[in-house]
């Protein structure tokens, strides 16, 4: 069968003569017969894209949300989650922001969201915050940022974990802003901080950026509040007397202390509409 090998079609060459004797047991017709073979060529496609993908996109597997407890997450939250499961937000080039304490679960949350994503036929980059803006910080002082931008486009969505964990130096959030800015309207982001908005200012060292930086990203997003107790903390109490467990901190807000919204946002630009859902 050197013709399927020269068309690469490696499944067709390994199950057309099993599948044969299935079709004339069954009395297929050669439509039927052929039909089969072709769905379970584009099927082991379907597979080695998802796994290349998968590895492609720097996900850590063991967080998915087969290992996510779900039940932690309040009701609405929990509906809003699985409306992001069809990948409609990345279509609408919306963007996920994820905010909460320090093991609420906001990265497992995101990357269970993002492997099915990937499933579902998208290219998505996961990133650590610090790691990234060092590559990008590099490919700057290489005169290779708009290549290496260029690269960063072919993903639909990219993962930024731990934004602001992290304290940067003011050239490495310059190229962070630029990210945010080549992408706006272009392509998702997927963002998690411990940060709420009104803290983002020691991110991006100074009030115009800062605001630039938030508008960008909340003009058309999907913000989830993880106002829940830490996950870690729940693992360590169980091995642990409570008088033991260090104090939990209130879950931080993405929005400023008794303020209703955002601070420093500046006002939308004249025809382009708020498209904002917030949990």
């Amino acid at each position: 069968m050197e013709s399927l090998r020269e068309l690469h079609l490696p499944t067709f060459r390994e199950q057309y003569e099993a599948m044969a004797d299935r079709a004339v047991r069954e009395s297929l017709s050669y439509e039927q017969y052929l039909d089969e073979l072709a769905t379970a060529e584009c099927e082991a496609r379907t597979m080695s894209r998802i796994e290349r993908w998968l590895r492609e996109s720097d996900l850590p597997v063991e967080k998915n949300l087969a290992a996510f407890d779900m039940k932690r997450l309040p009701a609405a939250l929990g509906r809003q989650v699985r409306t992001l499961l069809d990948g409609a937000f990345v279509d609408a080039r919306e963007n996920v922001l994820a905010f909460g304490r320090s093991g609420s679960g906001k990265t497992h949350l995101l990357c269970g969201i993002a492997q099915e994503l990937v499933r579902g036929g998208r290219k998505v980059l996961f990133a650590p915050c610090s790691l990234l803006v060092q590559d990008l910080l590099g490919a700057k002082r290489d005169l290779r940022l708009k290549r290496h931008l260029k690269r960063l486009s072919r993903f639909e969505v990219l993962i930024i974990d731990d934004l602001g964990y992290v304290q940067q130096s003011r050239e490495e959030m310059e190229v962070l802003f630029t990210l945010l800015a080549e992408r706006y309207e272009r392509g998702s982001v997927m963002i998690t901080s411990n940060l709420p908005f009104s803290k983002w200012e020691s991110i991006f060292k100074d009030p115009m950026t800062t605001a630039a930086a938030i508008d960008r990203l909340v003009h058309h997003s999907v913000i989830l509040e993880l106002n829940v107790p830490s996950y870690r903390l729940e693992q360590a109490q169980r091995g642990q007397k409570p008088a033991e467990l260090p104090a939990q901190e209130p879950a931080p807000s993405p929005k400023s202390d008794g303020q209703t919204d955002p601070p420093q946002v500046p006002k939308r630009r004249p025809g382009s509409p708020k498209k904002k859902r917030e949990v």
